[in-house]
């Protein structure tokens, strides 16, 4: 294991329970969400099984469940969790969780496997993942369930789209693991729980600030991160590798440009880089909790929630996935909350508005829809915007841009 500027994931073990348990005790610098690491990795045979296809979405979400990563699922949802996440935000155990993780299917499949107790998952290139314990199959409420989650049912906000064309029916159950799909890349940088769990321990650190992302750093992010661990050990950077919608910077970019800023402008041992591979939902508020639950599985005890945090449009108060937070007491992550950082010509620094006291005249905004547009344009950004390495290759993509 690599701990030094940046971590890679070469292969990926098994994990039997008992050392999950030994593991995750002896390492952890956070508890788990729940209290434990789930793990969900297993030996069993799925020979003969019937089978359903499912999105690379779903494959990443079954690959989280079984990694701990979603602790304390230990699969999808049931009816009752699912409509105690939607109304309230946790779980029918109180226990917080406000994403609904779940598996859709039309009514044909539905009434197929119903009653046939195991079936095996398949991603999209046919390999099969995971099995499914098939436990309930229930139809769902879609307008409540985007109001409950986005807070909207307005058709053009991507997660509302998402789940209004989303199949009648959700399946509930365990899954068990069986088998990984094969090493590229992107997912080279995909760690699991145990593994930063270990790195932050052998690394020495006992505070880490975990910093969600799906965009290549500017400066300002550089910023708040170098803030926030100026009383902490270290910075957990863990860009979102998924389904994005068109205009977002693609996986590759996001990773090599992150790659730069840290062998550039960090000292060693104080950022450490990880990919987490599941979609945004952008959800806004529900998802900045979300995100907070899997930093403090990977163990981290502390999380940057910037302005508009996951939001979208102008779904969203810009400060209300920090206001959200007072909702949930009980987490065992601590929120860092922090405004929109721009550089000052006055101050001669990077700055936000609680400390410095000019006018915009004199204040550089880092905007990303100005940085796009000179990305575009082929144009290199202000290095008060973009770190000249950073925007070294960024430029260096004909198409650094999801289309």
């Amino acid at each position: 294991m690599v701990v030094g500027k940046s971590i890679r994931q070469g292969m990926w073990p098994t994990y039997g329970t008992q050392q999950v348990k030994i593991l995750s005790e002896g390492t952890a610098v956070s508890k788990p969400h729940g209290g434990n690491l789930v793990n969900r990795f297993s030996n069993i045979d799925p020979s003969g099984l019937s089978s359903i296809s499912i999105s690379a979405d779903l494959a990443n979400d079954v690959e989280n469940i079984a990694d701990g990563i979603f602790s304390p699922l230990e699969g999808f949802l049931s009816q009752q969790d699912f409509e105690n996440v939607v109304e309230k935000g946790r779980l029918s155990n109180d226990i917080p969780w406000t994403i609904p993780i779940v598996l859709d299917v039309d009514e044909s499949t539905a009434s197929k496997i119903k009653d046939s107790g195991n079936v095996l998952l398949k991603n999209p290139d046919g390999l099969g993942v995971a099995v499914l314990n098939v436990e309930e199959v229930f139809t769902f409420d879609k307008e409540k369930t985007v109001k409950g989650v986005y807070g909207t049912t307005d058709n053009s906000h991507p997660g509302v789209a998402k789940t209004m064309a989303m199949n009648d029916f959700l399946v509930s159950g365990k899954i068990d693991y069986v088998k990984r799909p094969e090493n590229t890349e992107i997912r080279k940088f995909r760690m699991t729980p145990l593994e930063t769990r270990e790195a932050f321990s052998k690394a020495g650190w006992k505070k880490i600030v975990a910093f969600q992302t799906r965009n290549p750093p500017h400066v300002a992010h550089e910023i708040l991160q170098k803030t926030a661990i100026t009383t902490r050990d270290g910075v957990f950077v863990n860009p979102l590798i998924g389904k994005k919608k068109s205009g977002d910077f693609k996986d590759e970019v996001i990773i090599k440009s992150y790659e730069a800023m840290i062998e550039n402008y960090y000292p060693e041992n104080r950022c450490k880089l990880g990919t987490l591979h599941t979609e945004m939902r952008f959800a806004g508020p529900k998802e900045a909790i979300h995100h907070a639950i899997m930093r403090q599985n990977y163990g981290c005890t502390h999380i940057i929630i910037g302005r508009d945090h996951a939001g979208v449009g102008k779904f969203y108060d810009p400060f209300a996935a920090q206001k959200i937070f007072d909702d949930y007491p009980d987490l065992e992550i601590a929120p860092i909350f922090f405004p929109a950082f721009f550089y000052c010509r006055k101050c001669l620094t990077f700055t936000n508005p609680k400390v410095c006291p000019h006018d915009e005249e004199s204040r550089e905004q880092v905007s990303g829809t100005k940085l796009r547009s000179l990305i575009q344009e082929g144009k290199a950004p202000s290095e008060f915007s973009l770190r000249p390495e950073v925007a070294k290759i960024i430029l260096s993509y004909d198409k650094p841009f999801v289309d």
